[in-house]
């Protein structure tokens, strides 16, 4: 049974001229239940604004991407909100980690809308991630491969059915990146939560029995749709 359905999901944006670009154009991609995929995707290749729609994070155009049963297209803001929370965790390229609380303090945040706070099982997985010793803190006291680790703890932390993961390792060391990487997929096997990661590592890609290329389940060319009388108006 798939976990995601994607049916001809379509982005674009208007340009400050007034044309439309399309950015996303997904007729169709299917993610089944436990299962492990990775998409190699480069720079501008649409990565991470398809895996921000996959999340709720952006409104598609048209089309539906429906996530553990629920039509995530259908869904207001913060319904949206509330579903990734509860069901989709997100390694995000940036991090986005909180400045203001420590390295367990923001597994732990991670927590508030699955299960509940998990003292015990927040310093396993920064034991697990080589972090041990930096438990409380901050992340402006961490490396960028140290808070790297802390965004893939926390990942985990509300036991998600849907993990996505915009490149996961690539401000890691190959042997931190191993790490974080056996941590993510040893994790999704152990709880059944399906996993997308979109990467171009090939050290990264080759662990993975399933690969897709971006570019071919992304038909978005460098076309443009002429835009909408209210589209003019913003």
């Amino acid at each position: 049974m798939n976990l995601l359905e994607i049916r001809n999901v379509i982005k674009s944006y208007l340009s400050p001229e007034g044309e439309r670009t399309v950015v996303i154009d997904v007729p169709t991609f299917d993610l089944g239940g436990g299962e492990q995929v990775a998409l190699r995707g480069s720079s501008g290749s649409g990565k991470t604004t398809f895996l921000n729609l996959i999340a709720g994070i952006l409104k598609a155009d048209s089309g539906r991407i429906i996530v553990d049963g629920h039509e995530v297209t259908a869904l207001s803001e913060a319904k949206r909100d509330e579903f990734r929370a509860s069901t989709i965790s997100y390694v995000f390229q940036t991090f986005n980690l909180l400045q203001g609380y420590t390295a367990v303090e923001n597994v732990l945040l991670g927590m508030m809308f699955g299960p509940g706070p998990d003292l015990a099982f927040a310093k396993a997985l920064l034991e697990r991630v080589g972090l041990s010793d930096r438990l409380n803190y901050r992340p402006r006291q961490l490396s960028v491969g140290q808070q790297q680790r802390v965004a893939v703890a926390r990942a985990l932390a509300n036991r998600p059915r849907l993990i996505l993961a915009d490149e996961p390792t690539g401000n890691l060391d190959q042997v931190r990146a191993q790490e974080a990487l056996a941590l993510l997929r040893d994790t999704c096997r152990e709880t059944g939560a399906s996993l997308l990661l979109v990467s171009h590592d090939r050290e990264v890609l080759r662990v993975f029995d399933r690969v897709e290329e971006l570019s071919r389940v992304n038909q978005a060319g460098r076309r443009s749709l002429q835009p909408e009388p209210q589209d003019v108006k913003q």
